[in-house]
């Protein structure tokens, strides 16, 4: 398997592209304004192997003290490069390009407006005007940037695109992609070249289908810059790890990827071991892959693991793109070693289980209730993770009595930046508004506004209840 070749950009004291190792990175979940409990979590990630630490700064103030965060970092010999997290306020990364080594800016907010589904039109004229703006904007910050040595991830998510770019391309691959060549081209025009470039999205699908059309479309242009990948909101355990392999595993084995990220509902240090695994586990996938034959629809596979989340991921790396490609509608897999604190008798069951849940991740067959949860960062202001576990327990508990709830698709999102961008195909979804305040969609549309935090999970299952008579009719 050839990697892609890309150019190599510089973020503080490493590189990211084709001629430096694959980088792991993970965010923190800390308020960016806590300096020591940032730096802790920073120091966990970090020490499990994390190469590069991303920080919410959703103001100025937090953008000011990422200052104090490197400095106390780098004052216990931490030269782990910082990256801020910026939405919606282009003012924020001109000021965390001052003191972090690298600034990711979303251009679904970076000048256009927050993403309410509106349909706009535009003449020919009005569009160029548009994109104007984003060159009168985006020019001073990459001078900032260049006069700092700083890089910067023009990172693209399905669940913000703007509603200009959504009005013009529909919500498609192409739009996503679209979205990211603004930007780069602005940026080549200005010689700036310290970028790292990621298109993210919650759907397995429209992810690998959008970065395999990002890579052609770069191409074609004459752009090398090493790709970011994750799959976003991928959840928490099994889950989790599962479908971040089907995206970014199936890329990975196809050559692209120079650094990544599992995003998982869990302790951001938990996901570097998991990002690990699945780069070390690219060669073999991959080789597997181009071995394997699929017969009569079905994708047979036999692994000799001694460990469940290594047979999980390898399973859903080498699948990934067979599923994905509509190569294969069934999926069996076989383990002919004993797996760890699993029972033999267990084991047909599990392996079942499992192949169930590739084919979910990968969008082929639903057989239980979809999760799309973040991760969590400094925005997500309530307990994401006893929330998900409440969430989970009263569908578990109404799935036993009507099997309904296990077609549907549940969205839990700490904040409006992707919340209800990537819960556009989900049933419902329930997202951080502020401080203990909740907001309830049903699909993409908000029906329930800041409800106390207290009410909100009774108030979501009072919503579906209500719904339910009519539902599947």
């Amino acid at each position: 398997m050839q990697r892609r070749k890309t150019t190599l950009t510089k973020v503080g004291a490493i590189t990211i592209g084709s001629e430096a190792p694959i980088r792991v990175q993970s965010m923190t979940t800390t308020d960016t304004l806590d300096t020591e409990a940032s730096v802790q979590q920073a120091r966990r990630i970090i020490e499990a192997g994390g190469e590069l630490v991303r920080l919410t700064t959703q103001g100025r103030r937090e953008a000011e003290n990422m200052r104090q965060i490197s400095q106390a970092l780098k004052a216990q010999g931490i030269m782990t490069p910082l990256v801020a997290d910026v939405h919606f306020n282009a003012n924020v990364a001109d000021t965390a390009a001052l003191y972090c080594e690298k600034v990711r800016i979303n251009p679904g907010n970076y000048v256009d407006p927050a993403r309410v589904f509106k349909k706009l039109e535009y003449t020919e004229e009005e569009y160029s005007q548009e994109l104007q703006k984003i060159r009168d904007r985006l020019v001073p910050f990459l001078n900032i940037c260049k006069e700092h040595g700083t890089a910067v991830r023009i990172g693209v998510n399905h669940g913000s695109l703007s509603d200009r770019i959504m009005s013009r391309y529909g919500d498609t691959p192409e739009g996503i992609v679209e979205s990211c060549l603004e930007f780069l081209r602005i940026c080549r025009e200005e010689d700036f070249n310290d970028i790292v470039i990621s298109i993210k999205a919650s759907n397995t699908v429209v992810m690998v289908q959008s970065v395999r059309l990002l890579v052609k479309r770069m191409e074609a242009e004459d752009m090398h810059y090493p790709l970011h990948l994750g799959v976003t909101e991928a959840g928490e355990g099994e889950d989790g790890r599962i479908k971040s392999a089907v995206g970014i595993g199936t890329l990975l084995t196809e050559g692209i990827g120079d650094t990544i990220r599992v995003s998982l509902s869990e302790d951001p240090e938990c996901e570097i071991p998991v990002a690990r695994k699945l780069v070390s586990f690219i060669e073999e996938c991959a080789e597997r892959r181009e071995e394997t034959n699929v017969t009569d629809g079905t994708l047979h596979l036999v692994f000799q693991e001694t460990e469940l989340e290594d047979l999980q991921l390898k399973a859903a790396m080498t699948a990934g793109a067979f599923l994905i490609d509509g190569k294969a509608k069934q999926l069996v897999i076989e383990n002919a070693r004993p797996l760890r604190q699993v029972r033999e008798e267990d084991k047909p069951a599990l392996l079942t289980s499992l192949a169930d849940s590739i084919l979910q991740a990968a969008r082929v067959k639903f057989t239980k209730t979809e999760y799309i949860s973040c991760p969590g960062c400094g925005r997500t202001l309530y307990d994401l993770r006893a929330t998900i576990a409440r969430i989970k327990e009263a569908v578990r508990e109404k799935a036993a009595i009507d099997p309904r709830y296990n077609t549907l698709k549940i969205g839990i999102m700490g904040c409006i930046v992707n919340g209800p961008g990537e819960m556009a195909d989900a049933d419902y979804g329930y997202v951080g508004a502020g401080p203990g305040k909740i907001s309830l969609y049903r699909n993409k549309e908000c029906v329930e506004k800041a409800i106390p935090e207290a009410q909100a999970v009774s108030r979501l299952f009072a919503l579906i209840d209500n719904d339910f008579p009519a539902l599947n009719q």
